[in-house]
C-alpha cells in the first residue's frame, strides 16, 4: 500500500491516477477520515489504456481542498469487487491531504 502526502490551498485540486482492473471486475472506492469537510473527491477523466480487451486502464480522481481550510483529511483509496464484500482489497492507496487555512484562489466547488 502506498501512502502519499499533500498540501493544498483551498479551492486547490489534486488529481490522483490509479491503475483500473475494470475488466477482472474491480472498481476503486474511497473513504476519507478526519476532517472530511475540508475536502471532496470525484472521478476524473479516463486516460487511455492500451486498447486491448482486458488490459488496465488508468484512471484518475480529482481531490479539491474546500474553503476555508485548516484541516486534514486521510483518504483511503481500495480497489474492490463489489459482488464479494468480504475479499480483501486488491490494492489501497492512503492520500493524506492537508488543507492550508486561507480563502484560496479556486470556486470551492465540490
Amino acid at each position: 500500500m502506498e501512502v502519499r502526502s499533500v498540501v493544498l490551498s483551498p479551492g486547490e485540486p489534486y488529481e490522483l491516477r490509479l491503475t483500473g482492473r475494470g475488466a477482472r471486475g474491480y472498481v476503486w472506492t474511497w473513504q476519507v477520515t478526519g476532517d472530511a469537510d475540508a475536502v471532496s473527491v470525484a472521478p476524473g477523466p479516463t486516460a487511455r489504456g492500451t486498447g486491448r480487451p482486458g488490459a488496465a486502464v488508468e484512471l484518475s480522481y480529482v481531490v479539491r481542498a474546500r474553503p476555508p481550510g485548516g484541516g486534514r483529511a486521510r483518504i483511503r483509496f481500495a480497489q474492490v469487487r463489489p459482488p464479494y464484500p468480504d475479499e480483501a482489497p486488491y490494492d489501497e492507496f492512503v492520500l493524506d491531504v492537508e488543507v492550508r487555512p486561507g480563502a484560496g484562489g479556486g470556486d470551492g466547488a465540490g
